[in-house]
């Protein structure tokens, strides 16, 4: 216990001073997010890595925690998968190189032995998902920050629950270290997240939850999951369906995610990501109900009726503006035209 406090403190003050430590080196280098108002330094994430790696190593190497249950490849996977979002962040790469390494790195973390092969692949799947779905968070101002901690004390109360002692450690020292960058990423944000960090944050979120879940019934199961994780999976399923809906190519960024629209509706850049915050700790609470037993599990599906209304609605948010003439001719009809006109 005391080690616990000791070690997320810890966390939470090495991440506060290395996020703003990051922010000089990211300037110079031109590791910059350029889609919004003004270029936002895209390291912060690199400090939530090597904060928790560290911290966590520091339990193994002291015998406080000791890394049990996993946690070690689960902590080396995450840190491969936060080195590929960093080469994303310092060079432009194609969403098939991340979503592709990502699931190498799921496959790895999967334990076969409780899930069997097709269960395992559904699980890794699953993982890519909400680490991708962390990384799409990433498109607001401490966002993915507040999500993340909100998720991690959750998942960690899971950890604890099934005496996962060494996973509930793992969870606080990254709640602490997304705590600490916060203080940074808070609108006006002066440091971001970047790939890197939203990355690995998804990922060993859902890695970590998934081992609570391990031996339970599947369904149940998945129901628990969903709603820890029901924020990212709306966010991913609005952007979908609206660009699909629109006509838009589905990889092409657009203002069109949840913080985006609620700006529309006249929310500032803190209001909208403490009412994200909200929605995401009303699903991780439900979650955490229905995993104790101190909530009937038909609670999740309350949770997953909330979400598609609330996806409903924000789709009438128009977020696109009306596309001109030129672009709305197809490539053939272009070609047509400039052979007419000489």
């Amino acid at each position: 216990m005391l080690y616990g406090i000791a070690a997320a403190t810890t966390a939470l003050l090495l991440s506060a001073v290395l996020t703003a430590l990051m922010r000089v080196p990211a300037l110079r280098l031109g590791v910059l997010d350029r889609r919004r108002q003004r270029p936002l330094p895209l390291l912060g994430g690199v400090a939530v890595v090597l904060v928790t790696c560290l911290v966590t190593a520091a339990g193994e190497w002291t015998g406080f925690a000791p890394l049990l249950d996993g946690i070690g490849t689960l902590l080396a996977a995450g840190a491969a998968v936060a080195v590929l979002g960093l080469v994303a962040d310092v060079r432009r790469v194609k969403a098939r190189f991340l979503v592709g390494g990502t699931a190498v790195a799921a496959v790895c973390v999967v334990p076969y032995a409780e899930t069997g092969v097709p269960g395992g692949l559904l699980a890794a799947g699953w993982i890519v998902f909400v680490a991708v779905g962390f990384r799409a968070l990433d498109h607001a101002d401490a966002l993915a920050g507040t999500v993340g901690v909100v998720t991690a004390f959750g998942v960690g109360v899971l950890a604890a629950a099934e005496v996962m002692d060494g996973l509930a450690a793992l969870l606080s020292v990254l709640a602490a270290a997304l705590t600490g960058f916060l203080m940074h990423n808070w609108p006006p944000a002066r440091v971001g997240l970047g790939s890197c960090g939203s990355l690995f944050t998804g990922f060993v979120l859902a890695a970590a939850a998934l081992s609570t879940r391990t031996g339970h019934e599947p369904a149940a199961g998945a129901g628990v999951l969903f709603a820890l994780t029901v924020l990212a999976a709306a966010d991913v399923v609005l952007v979908l369906l609206s660009r699909r809906l629109a006509g838009r190519p589905l990889l092409r960024r657009g203002p069109d995610h949840l913080a985006h629209r609620l700006r529309r509706l006249g929310l500032t850049s803190q209001g909208a990501a403490v009412l994200l915050g909200v929605g995401a700790f009303s699903g991780v609470l439900v979650a955490v109900l229905a995993q104790l037993g101190w909530l009937a599990q038909s609670g999740v599906y309350w949770v997953g009726a909330g979400a598609l209304i609330v996806v409903i609605a924000l789709l009438r948010v128009r977020v696109y503006g009306p596309r001109s003439p030129r672009r709305m001719e197809s490539p053939q009809v272009r070609a047509q035209l400039r052979v007419r006109n000489g």
